[in-house]
């Protein structure tokens, strides 16, 4: 089994979908170990104790630098003999966890990446004021300095007429992250995700 934790922030809209793959049975060999927040308060806690998923806060104000949140994170997911890391709006700096955890460490983004990549901003609401006919999401390996690494998998949403930033961000969600992420975490699992150099392979 892949032990697999999720890094979250906000409501875990992306975890649900993986909670729901995991109830179904969709994802062979996967299990879902643990979910973290830096928020007390952050509903994706309560989708997972829900689930009767183990579910943690570590709350970034009990340490003194973000180097030291960052080790304390990681020492957790140690303990926890964590294979995976899924990022869910999950906002605090990475540190080392992103090189402890070197093609294990997978994001997902609402857009077609390079477009927007390692944008700071919403990537949604940037896609619309730029004008663009066709967005969506990609899942990602994150690179050891945290940012975007070797994509995994794609898919397109059309920007349609009058869309507005939360009306195309509920479509991007539904049409193309809920799906992306269970299939991606099933040929990780499955022992399919090859990463060569830059590039993601499907073997």
């Amino acid at each position: 089994m892949v032990r697999t934790a999720f890094l979250v922030a906000g409501n875990g809209a992306k975890l649900q979908s993986i909670l729901d793959s995991v109830y179904f049975g969709e994802i062979p060999n996967f299990e879902l170990t643990a979910v973290l927040s830096p928020d007390p308060g952050s509903y994706a806690l309560t989708r997972a104790r829900n689930a009767g998923v183990p579910a943690f806060v570590v709350e970034p104000a009990d340490f003194p630098t973000k180097m030291s949140y960052s080790l304390a994170i990681s020492n957790k997911l140690k303990d926890m003999d964590i294979d995976l890391v899924v990022l869910d709006g999950y906002n605090m700096p990475l540190g080392v966890v992103s090189t402890q955890f070197k093609n294990r460490l997978m994001g997902v983004c609402p857009s077609l990446i390079p477009a927007f990549e390692n944008f700071e901003g919403d990537a949604v609401r940037a896609a619309l004021e730029r004008g663009c006919k066709t967005t969506g999401a990609t899942v990602y390996f994150l690179d050891p300095d945290g940012n975007v690494g070797p994509i995994v998998s794609q898919q397109a949403v059309d920007v349609l007429p009058g869309d507005s930033v939360e009306a195309l961000s509920r479509r991007i969600l539904e049409e193309a992250e809920w799906k992306l992420l269970p299939k991606a975490l099933a040929l990780y699992c499955e022992g399919r995700l090859k990463v060569r150099g830059s590039r993601t392979v499907i073997i």
